[in-house]
């Protein structure tokens, strides 16, 4: 089993930046697709970001290339989701999961799911 624990979550006003940390425990995530999704009020889980480290694959969402980057330290066993130039419609819960064979955006294929952090991007 994986647990996985968000945090990094807060206001901040349109333009300006934050980083989301997913830490893990349980096992090593190494060999493990770590992705973040996010839910806003109203709307259904969206894929943001994947990474799998032991094939080089990353992969965005369209509306946040160029602004988010997902990465990984993995001594600390710990992903992350910078997230720079934020607007308004980036206002989620945001939750990261993992998989140690799927890689991809369907939600549903991932084992593990942290609880959430909420970011909340002001105009």
């Amino acid at each position: 089993q994986v647990q996985l624990v968000e945090s990094g979550g807060g206001l901040v006003q349109a333009g300006g930046s934050l980083r989301l940390s997913c830490a893990a425990s349980g096992r090593t995530i190494s060999g493990y697709t770590m992705a973040w999704f996010r839910r806003a009020p109203g709307k259904e889980r969206e894929f943001v970001a994947a990474d799998r480290w032991t094939s080089g694959r990353t992969s965005y969402t369209n509306s946040v290339k160029g602004r988010f980057t997902i990465s990984r330290d993995n001594a600390k066993n710990t992903v992350y989701l910078q997230m720079n130039s934020l607007k308004p419609e980036d206002t989620a819960v945001y939750y990261c999961a993992g998989d140690a064979a799927f890689y991809g955006s369907n939600w549903l294929q991932y084992d593990y799911w942290g609880q959430g952090t909420q970011v909340t991007v002001s105009s």
